[in-house]
């Protein structure tokens, strides 16, 4: 039998995880596999990467994924409230927790704050009352700890220093 090499994320899980299954697995099989390893507790839902829906316990996972594997996400939230301040203004969307944060980026970036391609390249969301600047690979269900429904960032511009060391010459 073939395997399907699986990257995943979770709620209280920020790091990628990797294992390999069947890929005659199910999305149900895998829920099972994660409930055992990880102590989940309560119902979890399992999505993939950027979907905006769970999905279905019965899918084959050899069907959803592709030559490079599949990347998934398990919750037990359906939405996250992911709340972004820019330049004194507050804009709200809920999420699926599968979401990156390169998603919700460009999603606010564009759609609430009127900025270009370009402009939106030049910032990065930051998670507000920190420093914390998550990868644009992060899904935003890691983020959310112990059944959180809720997270705030700031988009702040990304500071680079070209060429410039700090020391007087």
């Amino acid at each position: 039998m073939t395997q399907i090499d699986i990257f995943y994320q979770g709620e209280d899980l920020v790091d990628i995880q990797h294992i390999e299954l069947d890929d005659a697995a199910t999305i149900g099989d895998f829920k099972k596999l994660i409930s055992e390893r990880l102590g989940a507790k309560g119902d979890i839902h399992v999505f993939i990467e950027d979907a905006e829906d769970p999905s279905s316990d019965d899918a084959c996972l050899a069907d959803l994924g592709d030559p490079a594997g599949l990347k998934l996400h398990f919750h037990r939230q359906r939405r996250i409230e992911v709340c972004v301040t820019f330049n004194g203004e507050d804009e709200g969307r809920r999420f699926p927790p599968s979401a990156t944060i390169k998603r919700v980026k460009r999603w606010f970036a564009k759609n609430k704050f009127g900025m270009t391609k370009e402009e939106a390249g030049e910032h990065l969301l930051q998670i507000s009352g920190t420093h914390e600047r998550p990868h644009p690979g992060t899904h935003i269900g890691a983020l959310a700890k112990c059944g959180c429904a809720k997270l705030e960032f700031d988009l702040v511009p990304d500071q680079r220093v070209n060429g410039h060391t700090g020391f007087a010459q």
